[in-house]
């Protein structure tokens, strides 16, 4: 357990990056320029509890799955959440979320890329959700404003007797494009630009160079594979539009 000593460092380096960041904001008049520094101080306290929560069930396999569930609820709410909230489209969020996080788990573990154990369970899972959710969030918010924006040519198409899907193809298929763009450019550039979380923390861990690039590899195909079907899936849940819907 690190003392106060050997974290204050940690703390000094948070709190200054945190008012560096509020200042920026500030400065530029910019909109609700507290919510990047709260939310550095929320993701602190929750990575604090989460680390020893986990120190002490990482090896049980039915605490694992009870950590993956309640990232799995979260993620679809906050996701739901940035979408305008509804039961329904909580509903449809964590559905499509679910197919592409189990799709891309199941030929994970199934192929034998990664042993299957709580420890991996969790960290692959961990990962996968999460960059589900944002490409959900980014998908979905797109599409609506792409909807509203062209809201013309969509009800163009619908009055010549298109349905609500064909009417909205276009904005669909640009809103999946634009929700997989920050993960594409991640993947394109892992190795050139960023040395990504998976790939350090297997070093750090006592993997090989090697042996971290290829766990690295495998997230990297997973969270493209979980986010092009959750971005399909989810667009295409959302894609039955009769009036213009209020943008995100």
């Amino acid at each position: 357990m690190p003392t106060l000593a050997a974290l204050l460092p940690t703390l000094v380096a948070v709190a200054i990056l945190a008012a560096l960041t509020v200042g920026i904001l500030w400065g530029a008049r910019t909109p609700s320029y507290l919510s990047p520094a709260l939310a550095i101080l929320r993701g602190a306290a929750q990575l604090a509890v989460i680390s020893l929560v986990l120190g002490g069930v990482i090896t049980s396999p039915l605490w694992v799955g009870a950590a993956l569930l309640v990232m799995f609820s979260v993620a679809s709410v906050t996701a739901a959440r940035r979408l305008t909230w509804s039961w329904r489209r909580f509903a449809l969020v964590a559905a499509t979320m679910a197919a592409g996080i189990l799709v891309t788990l199941g030929v994970v573990f199934g192929t034998g890329a990664i042993e299957f154990s709580p420890r991996y369970a969790l960290a692959v899972g961990g990962i996968v959700i999460g960059n589900s959710m944002t490409i959900a969030t980014l998908a979905g918010r797109r599409f609506f404003e792409a909807v509203v924006e062209q809201w013309d040519q969509v009800e163009g198409w619908l009055a010549l007797g298109a349905t609500p899907r064909q009417a909205t193809l276009i904005q669909a298929r640009q809103a999946v494009h634009s929700a997989l763009i920050p993960s594409t450019d991640q993947t394109k550039t892992t190795g050139l630009v960023t040395l990504p979380g998976a790939f350090v923390g297997a070093i750090f861990g006592g993997a090989s160079p090697l042996e971290a690039g290829r766990f690295q590899v495998v997230v990297l195909a997973s969270i493209m594979a979980a986010g092009s079907i959750t971005a399909v899936a989810l667009i295409r849940s959302l894609g039955n539009v009769k009036v213009r819907p209020a943008a995100p």
